[in-house]
């Protein structure tokens, strides 16, 4: 009997140790952090929200995580206690091996899997993309340099090539990866910077395989995209009404012409004013053929005196609204805006043609549709 227990309890801690092995986690070294720092996992969820899952401390260097077993990919991040950023992974039941660099947690390195491996080629895409903007734009600090309109167009070329290209690269990845989380968190990435249509990037989404969509970024990108879809180009514009600096009610119906730009900016917005004599230059030329603009202002509750002047300043005598309502304005969630300037071109009928249009495009733009109407 003594000899059977003895097999059972051989057989049980074999079993066990077994199972372990089999248990997907994190191994990880840290340097200098002190015995009994705290690391902390979560899944991150619903909007982004991070959904705890455990939390271990760190000894000699070291710590180690057990991961749950996960029928489809899941995002997750680790964040150390005391430090301000966090480290991003996806759980895909693969044992992984990551090397925490304190000063620079965002540099950190985590291996195993293919799709932390695809992960790590977007970030490292990432950064790459960020310094060659930032070297252009080091190119551009000389304010004699910004007031040379060959220079300006010079660097809105060199811009335009990069983000072209960069977005080639993301296309590129989620076409290859239909089935990897990293493509509607790439795809994700491109709506909200509007790298793409809406059209195109409906396309992408089409392409991927049923566990991404069902993901929780998956079914995000799917409301994101209703949402767009509603703006697309070829779409009828969503009306709206909103206050006048004289306190009227004024509705878009109202402001139409036989091509219609609404304009949405704001006084506290660099780039918007920086915008402004373009969009001055076009609506002097093209008024009297037929070109209404309305501007649409996200300047702050309290600060309608620097939205007034601000529309003095730039000479904008077009036609104006706001809510002083700053990101909370309930048109810039009707149609979809997340960053300003922000433009959409209208036809007499009130369908979308164009969508952020700017400097000479802008008014090549309106060289085209006018032409086309005479």
């Amino acid at each position: 009997m003594k000899k059977i227990s003895l097999i059972l309890l051989a057989a049980l801690a074999f079993s066990c140790q077994e199972k372990k092995e089999q248990t997907p986690g994190i191994t990880a070294n840290i340097d200098n952090v002190a015995d009994g720092t705290k690391v902390y996992l979560a899944k991150l969820g619903e909007n982004g929200q991070p959904v705890a899952q455990d939390t271990v401390e760190v000894q000699k260097g070291k710590f180690q995580l057990d991961l749950p077993e996960t029928d489809f990919q899941t995002l997750n991040v680790l964040t150390i206690e005391n430090l301000n950023s966090n480290v991003l992974f996806i759980n895909e039941n693969e044992a992984l091996k990551a090397t925490i660099y304190k000063d620079s947690l965002r540099s950190s390195e985590i291996t195993g899997g293919k799709n932390n491996a695809l992960f790590a080629e977007y970030v490292d895409h990432l950064i790459k993309q960020s310094k060659k903007i930032q070297k252009l734009r080091e190119q551009f600090q000389d304010p004699q340099m910004r007031q040379n309109p060959a220079i300006v167009q010079e660097v809105r070329t060199k811009q335009q090539k990069i983000t072209e290209k960069d977005a080639e690269f993301r296309k590129q990845l989620i076409n290859e990866n239909p089935n990897s989380l990293v493509s509607i968190l790439i795809l994700s990435d491109i709506m909200k910077m509007k790298m793409l249509p809406a059209n195109e990037m409906g396309e992408m989404y089409a392409g991927l395989s049923e566990e991404v969509k069902n993901s929780i970024p998956g079914k995000e990108v799917e409301k994101f995209l209703e949402k767009a879809s509603k703006t697309a180009i070829g779409s009828k514009a969503p009306n709206f009404s909103a206050p006048t600096p004289d306190g009227e009610m004024l509705s878009l119906k109202d402001a139409m012409g036989k091509i219609t730009i609404i304009d949405f900016w704001a006084s506290w917005c660099k780039p918007c004013r920086i915008e402004n004599p373009n969009v001055v230059k076009v609506y002097n030329k093209y008024h009297e053929k037929g070109l209404n603009i309305i501007g649409v202002s996200l300047d702050k509750p309290n600060q309608k005196d620097k939205w007034l002047k601000a529309i003095k300043d730039d000479n904008l005598t077009w036609q104006h609204v706001s809510n002083l309502q700053f990101w909370r304005d309930p048109i810039i969630k009707n149609y979809n805006v997340s960053s300003i300037p922000a433009t959409f071109v209208l036809d007499e009928n009130g369908v979308i043609i164009a969508k952020d249009v700017r400097g000479n495009a802008l008014e090549e733009k309106m060289a085209e549709l006018f032409a086309e109407i005479e």
